[in-house]
């Protein structure tokens, strides 16, 4: 495993996108650019979730078939979905698949993530982003509040 040496500051939002399909690739890092996010590729699984386990990413896209994965074999997100609350609450997921309506909350929650989106409809990206980002931002605005206050 080959990482490279990166600097992440307080300013920084970091995101961590594990994706194969090349346009889906270029679709997500330019969103995720666009919305001023400092995007880290992992190549597979292994430093998929050795990244993770590093750095708190705010934002977090999985392609199903990451890695020359099934959506049923993705241990990216087989990883993922188990974890406690203490350990992925920083982080929005995003799982990008054919298997999936864009925007449709159901099949969001029944894969453990934020937001699911087609690859037919990656022109959509930056919006999914954006919209995943503030829901989860509103979401757990009072927790955070009360965390800042307690800590």
């Amino acid at each position: 495993m080959s990482l490279e040496f990166d600097f992440i500051t307080t300013t920084d939002r970091p995101a961590l996108v594990g994706t194969t399909t090349p346009a889906v690739t270029d679709a997500m890092q330019a969103a995720l650019a666009q919305l001023g996010y400092k995007v880290h590729m992992a190549q597979n699984h292994g430093e998929f979730l050795h990244r993770y386990t590093q750095v708190p990413y705010q934002m977090v896209v999985v392609e199903e078939t990451f890695a020359g994965s099934t959506l049923e074999s993705n241990e990216s997100l087989q990883n993922i979905q188990p974890m406690l609350m203490v350990h992925r609450r920083h982080s929005v997921f995003v799982l990008v698949g054919a298997s999936f309506a864009t925007f449709n909350p159901l099949q969001a929650f029944q894969y453990g993530v934020h937001a699911v989106l087609n690859p037919s409809e990656l022109f959509l990206a930056q919006q999914l982003l954006e919209k995943a980002a503030a829901d989860n931002d509103l979401f757990l605005h009072t927790y955070r509040d009360n965390l800042r206050r307690l800590g």
